[in-house]
């Protein structure tokens, strides 16, 4: 009889983790459960309690996770473009797009309120790295269109974030094509 691949020894806090991701990214979110984690690491049901006292502080955990990988894919393709802003703009876009198709159980549990714990303050953290990505494509963009108002360069954030994040949802639903970009909102904003 083979042995069972899992923790043997070492930083269980990491081996949970890695087994939830793989859960999730193989089964989403409803497939994911503390005991089939805890078999998944190869431990005792018990022993995910001694990081994780709950599903929620998991879910959190992962959630923590996916934004900062998700930060990272923005900023690779920022980092990638011309440093205009509708360049910047579209990159993002791109990075945000990129993520969610890579990832998608992970970027579903990560605008999923009611799984997490939104006190916790790695995931605040995590979270408003996230968002500072969207601040800086959107400031610059803001200025070439002559929006001088908090309120215009706040409906232009949340426009090019709906933008992104819906063209995402969209596309990991099978309601976009599996390659592409999203709308470029870039263009037909600077064209008013």
């Amino acid at each position: 009889m083979g042995k069972k691949a899992g923790y043997h020894h070492g930083n269980l806090r990491a081996a949970l983790v890695e087994a939830a991701l793989a859960i999730l990214e193989a089964d989403g979110l409803p497939g994911l459960t503390l005991r089939r984690v805890a078999a998944q690491a190869g431990v005792s049901h018990a022993a995910p309690a001694h990081h994780f006292p709950n599903l929620q502080a998991l879910l959190t955990a992962l959630a923590t996770i996916a934004f900062e990988r998700f930060t990272q894919s923005m900023a690779r393709a920022r980092a990638r473009a011309k440093p205009d802003p509708e360049s910047q703009v579209r990159a993002a876009g791109r990075g945000y797009l990129a993520f969610a198709r890579s990832h998608p159980a992970l970027f579903r549990l990560m605008f999923s309120a009611g799984d997490l714990d939104w006190q916790d303050q790695a995931l605040q953290a995590a979270g408003a790295a996230a968002f500072r990505q969207l601040q800086e494509i959107s400031a610059p963009f803001a200025d070439l269109l002559g929006l001088a108002g908090e309120t215009d360069r706040r409906e232009l954030e949340r426009l090019i974030w709906a933008s992104a994040h819906g063209y995402a949802h969209l596309a990991i639903d099978g309601k976009m094509p599996a390659t592409g970009n999203p709308p470029d909102v870039a263009r037909f904003l600077s064209k008013r």
